[in-house]
């Protein structure tokens, strides 16, 4: 009998995330999910400038190779590299730069079953799927979405009218009861968007989880992909 294939998994780091910061803060579940999944890591194209900050530590931004700069996916400032997921943006500077970036990952690294975003790419990933529903060419569906310490996209760049609208896929919401980054009632809210979502809280704070308790939940939500 023929082994199945492994899921494949568009990952979307968080906001001052470098790629192999992501790679390293995700290995854990990585090995939790082991044959099940293989979960191929994307930053934002967005450098931040070095600062210390809740995603990811900094480094020596000047000397560091690309893979190791921080990077995010939008600013919500014009005239700073910042970003603020719970206020209003001024705008959503660089998103439309980094829709075109997902969108030539999942035409060149495709295909792809499902996303998996973390914080302000939870928030990127659900957007992502909102415009796929609205018939978006770039943003096939995917089969099913993961999406850990995730917000509801405030800002005009986002069409807010579209996240409006129930997203039609499966989907599972993780989050820390902790959380001070993006509190609990953030996801929660955006686990509303989508109709049947699955919720998986966790004691801790703004990290992807992968014990015991988390690796069972995310293996029970996957099987049900598996061909």
């Amino acid at each position: 009998m023929a082994a199945q294939r492994p899921l494949r998994v568009l990952c979307l780091a968080g906001f001052r995330q470098s790629e192999r910061g992501f790679r390293e803060k995700t290995g854990a579940l990585r090995k939790a999910l082991r044959a099940r999944a293989e979960l191929v890591c994307l930053s934002g194209p967005h450098p931040v400038p070095d600062a210390p900050g809740p995603e990811g530590a900094g480094s020596d931004f000047g000397s560091c190779p690309p893979e190791e700069q921080p990077r995010g996916w939008w600013f919500s400032e014009q005239e700073a590299d910042v970003f603020s997921a719970l206020e209003e943006p001024a705008v959503c500077r660089g998103l439309e730069e980094s829709l075109g970036m997902v969108a030539q990952a999942l035409s060149r690294l495709g295909p792809f079953d499902g996303l998996l975003g973390f914080s302000q790419g939870a928030a990127l990933a659900a957007f992502i799927c909102a415009l796929g529903q609205a018939g978006d060419p770039r943003f096939p569906l995917p089969r099913f979405i993961i999406l850990v310490s995730g917000f509801c996209p405030r800002g005009l760049g986002f069409k807010e009218s579209i996240l409006q609208r129930p997203l039609s896929l499966p989907s599972l919401h993780v989050f820390g009861d902790t959380d001070k980054v993006i509190p609990s009632q953030e996801s929660m809210q955006l686990a509303s968007r989508f109709p049947g979502a699955i919720t998986l809280a966790h004691s801790g704070g703004h990290f992807i989880p992968a014990a015991a308790a988390q690796r069972q939940a995310y293996l029970k939500f996957l099987d049900q992909f598996a061909k």
